[in-house]
């Protein structure tokens, strides 16, 4: 299919409304189509600034002092209105507070997928995506030596659905980690592992989730944060986290 035939289904891949079969062939276009990926890319970049942007939203004051009037009116016997707009306030302030901090945490988990969303397309998208290629995990694990401040297992593979490609260096948020590249079947899977840095990056939710139209699974093992990002069902990205989890 030519590129124009493809650019008018690039706004459903990037919602992932695209069907499977389609999702599969664009997902190959896309690793020979520097064009067709760069598009993508932009696309993804626009929509993680519209999420973001959404986010944003606090509570106004005319809010709170409607909720607070409105328990005033409510109040009967027992306590007086100002006890009862006190307690609504302090209420109200708990529970701002908290959809505060757990809205943070969810806009910088987008902000975080977002960003190796944008990895894992422009890397495929590369001309020269990888630093090491090769299979063997005995050849790729070692290479990073010196180049990262930590070391990492990676799983035997073999028996599996899983074929290691290679890798390179990679920075989240000036931090520099390894970003591995998988397959499955016709699916390119990517891995990134970075150090573990407190609050700096925000809590990973339990198992996988649709990120822009990739499934993206994340945790913390020995003091690393792993992620792992592809177009594949959540049942791939799921096995492969397991094989990483219990690499020894």
């Amino acid at each position: 299919m030519a590129c124009e035939d493809w650019r008018a289904k690039l706004d459903l891949y990037v919602d992932g409304e695209l069907a499977s079969a389609d999702t599969a062939a664009l997902g190959a276009h896309l690793r020979g189509c520097s064009l067709c990926a760069s598009d993508v890319l932009e696309r993804v970049q626009l929509k993680r600034s519209v999420q973001i942007a959404g986010k944003r939203y606090q509570p106004s004051a005319q809010l709170r002092n409607k909720i607070v009037k409105s328990v005033a009116r409510r109040t009967r016997f027992g306590f007086s209105w100002r006890f009862a707009a006190v307690a609504a306030l302090v209420a109200l302030v708990s529970a701002v507070a908290l959809n505060s901090y757990f809205g943070r945490q969810r806009v910088a988990r987008q902000h975080v997928y977002s960003e190796l969303a944008d990895l894992h397309v422009g890397t495929l998208a590369s001309a020269t995506p990888l630093d090491v290629l090769s299979s063997d995990r005995h050849t790729v694990k070692p290479w990073f030596q010196g180049k990262i401040p930590f070391t990492f297992n990676l799983p035997e593979l073999q028996g599996s659905e899983f074929t290691l490609i290679g890798g390179r260096v990679a920075y989240l948020e000036q931090s520099a980690g390894a970003h591995l590249i998988f397959q499955v079947r016709q699916h390119k899977i990517s891995l990134f592992i970075f150090p573990e840095r407190g609050t700096e990056m925000p809590q990973p939710p339990s198992g996988p989730v649709n990120q822009l139209s990739f499934n993206v699974d994340s945790w913390t093992q020995n003091g690393l944060r792993y992620f792992v990002v592809g177009d594949a069902n959540a049942n791939d990205i799921r096995a492969l986290s397991k094989l990483l989890g219990d690499a020894r």
